[in-house]
């Protein structure tokens, strides 16, 4: 489906795998010659639309990248799927920041985008400023990772639209109380149109196949957690399984001290999309009023 929006900008920039190359598409939002650089990087199964409304909000003020993950929306899709992982995801971040020609970025990530921003703001040398956790950590709850492995790549292939949208309702029912037009929005931006007018979720199925394999992996990533020294905010969804209150906890006393936020009546993720939410993207990266 087209959900091109005429206030960004789409473009390409070519990573490599192990098993050759591939194109890795994100959108543009604001001037592009900005120094002031806001990278927002979605979850596992997701693509840079869900940015949209935030990258609206703040693309007055920075020059806004939504990367779509290889596997996701309109990048290319691995020839082997065992590379669907965060090694390769890291290195084709590497690439774009090289792209995009900037000295340092702030970075809002959800879940893996998260993951992937905790692991590069704890190099030495990171061009990451600022730090956005979206309901995740250096630790995460087993429990959600086989909650989310058990729908992952399996969606069938839908009718119409309306169908979709009760399956991502279905399995988007911890995002929390949204809108009719937000469910829609989330159900348009993750769908593929297939020939013969049927649709599919807009992500290669084959990025559960490591997901799975890694999904009875105990995760800690506190060395990388520890070692990161920018501000840091954490979002956590109050009902969230991914990252438990005590991991929460332990991040304001450890690492960069990061200062938590709860959603409340979200669990796993906060998508960003209510005015509320917006605001404190807004205000920890110094957005103007």
């Amino acid at each position: 489906m087209d959900v091109s929006s005429p206030e960004c900008r789409e473009k390409y920039v070519l990573c490599v795998s192990p098993s050759g190359l591939h194109r890795m598409a994100y959108t543009e939002w604001g001037d592009a010659g900005n120094p002031r650089v806001l990278i927002c990087l979605h979850g596992l199964a997701r693509n840079g639309h869900d940015f949209d409304d935030v990258a609206r909000a703040t693309a007055g003020d920075y020059r806004v990248v939504c990367p779509d993950l290889v596997g996701r929306g309109k990048s290319g899709r691995l020839a082997d799927p065992a590379a669907y992982r965060p090694e390769q995801y890291v290195s084709d971040m590497l690439v774009l920041l090289a792209r995009l020609d900037v000295e340092g970025v702030n970075w809002l990530g959800t879940s893996l985008g998260g993951v992937i921003g905790l692991v590069l703001a704890s190099l030495h040398d990171t061009p990451i400023r600022r730090l956005l956790l979206n309901d995740v950590g250096p630790e995460i709850h087993p429990a959600a990772m086989h909650r989310i492995a058990d729908y992952l790549g399996r969606a069938p292939s839908f009718a119409n639209i309306d169908e979709a949208e009760k399956y991502v309702r279905l399995v988007g029912a911890p995002f929390g109380n949204l809108t009719d037009a937000q469910w829609r929005r989330l159900t348009e931006t993750n769908l593929r149109a297939l020939p013969g007018g049927r649709f599919e979720m807009l992500y290669d199925p084959r990025i559960a196949e490591p997901f799975r394999d890694s999904a009875a992996e105990e995760v800690d990533l506190w060395r990388y957690y520890d070692r990161i020294r920018c501000p840091t905010l954490v979002l956590r969804g109050a009902q969230s399984d991914l990252l438990t209150i005590e991991t929460a906890q332990a991040m304001t006393q450890r690492g960069p001290r990061a200062r938590v936020i709860e959603i409340a009546d979200v669990g796993h993720a906060p998508v960003l999309m209510d005015e509320a939410q917006i605001q404190i993207v807004r205000d920890f990266f110094n957005v103007a009023g």
